[in-house]
């Protein structure tokens, strides 16, 4: 048993304020992330900041149409607001493929964000590994690569992000809202991950003690339609091999606008760019997708034993946008 202090903040800046005193501190929401890290040994906080208490749990539409989603919002509450299902289906079927119902009921928004990679040697303290102690080296590569990155890996650290809510919210364009000492800022969630470089250890751009208080999406594009399709081993409770979150406009049979985020594939939900630019202005056919798919993927560099993903990832892309394209629900 670690023994750690407890305290339940009583506001947002009560949070961060007994953080910053407390070096070895750490917020606590549902937990469904940090007592796994607890029971693993992975994490032993002098103290827990209870946040899960605050009021930041609704959801609500700004004047300008954007969907504020507040940091303690229940998975499971979020995936069937009516906004959420309506304007953001993307988002609705990526948190519905994630977990369990029990956990989703638990996960906080905020949390979900922040959860860590559930790469097996990032979770075993007798190997080693560069994400949780720096300089031991990455025990991945070389080893069981099954599901790790094919984007942006380096020669530290090839893990990949685990979250299904953040592959739609990067391609929402979804900006992140937090607290910390300095007052109340915000960055874009295409902004908010790191790829691993030389410090995988860490995994966002988040300034050290601050609190996520919402989650801001704007409104879609008139006409578009979106979804999210997770390529994994079970069909429930499995982490995935890739997935595609998706947006597309498509008037008169052309691309008039698109917007790609892939998961279990990279260190962070990896923005596909570089399909989006093909696309735009591109006939939506097959051929289409199959070339912008091929472009974003030029930049893969599997491991051995992980190859697979790349056809994977890319026939994921490619089914993904036909059926939008068509109107069909994958």
């Amino acid at each position: 048993m670690i023994p750690f202090e407890y305290h339940r903040a009583t506001s947002v800046g009560d949070a961060v304020a007994t953080l910053a005193r407390r070096p070895g501190a750490m917020f606590l929401a549902g937990g469904t992330n940090l007592v796994d890290h607890l029971k693993l040994g992975l994490v032993a906080p002098t103290l827990l900041v209870d946040v899960g208490h605050l009021p930041l749990t609704d959801v609500d539409e700004l004047p300008d149409g954007t969907l504020r989603i507040g940091a303690e919002v229940r998975n499971s509450d979020l995936a069937a607001h009516p906004v959420v299902r309506t304007r953001y289906p993307v988002l609705s079927r990526a948190l519905l493929s994630a977990a369990s119902g029990q956990l989703r009921n638990v996960a906080t928004t905020a949390g979900n964000l922040l959860q860590r990679t559930r790469c097996a040697y990032f979770q075993d303290l007798t190997t080693p590994c560069n994400k949780r102690a720096p300089g031991t080296g990455c025990s991945a590569i070389g080893g069981y690569t099954r599901y790790h990155a094919i984007l942006g890996a380096s020669e530290h650290c090839a893990a990949v992000h685990p979250s299904d809510m953040a592959v739609a919210l990067t391609a929402l364009d979804a900006q992140v809202v937090f607290s910390s000492l300095a007052g109340e800022d915000r960055l874009p969630l295409s902004e908010f991950y790191r790829l691993p470089g030389d410090r995988p250890d860490l995994d966002t751009t988040l300034p050290p003690g601050a609190l996520i208080t919402a989650v801001d999406v704007p409104p879609p594009p008139q006409g578009a339609r979106s979804t999210y399709r997770k390529v994994r081993d079970r069909a429930s409770y499995a982490f995935a091999l890739t997935s595609v979150a998706a947006e597309l406009v498509v008037d008169d049979g052309v691309v008039h606008g698109a917007r790609i985020a892939l998961g279990g594939v990279a260190h962070r939900p990896w923005r596909a760019t570089r399909a989006e630019r093909a696309l735009l202005g591109a006939p939506a056919t097959e051929d289409s997708f199959w070339a912008a798919a091929t472009v974003e993927l030029d930049a893969a560099s599997p491991l051995a034993g992980n190859e697979f993903k790349v056809e994977l990832t890319r026939r994921a892309i490619v089914s993904t946008l036909s059926d939008l394209s068509e109107g069909r629900r994958p």
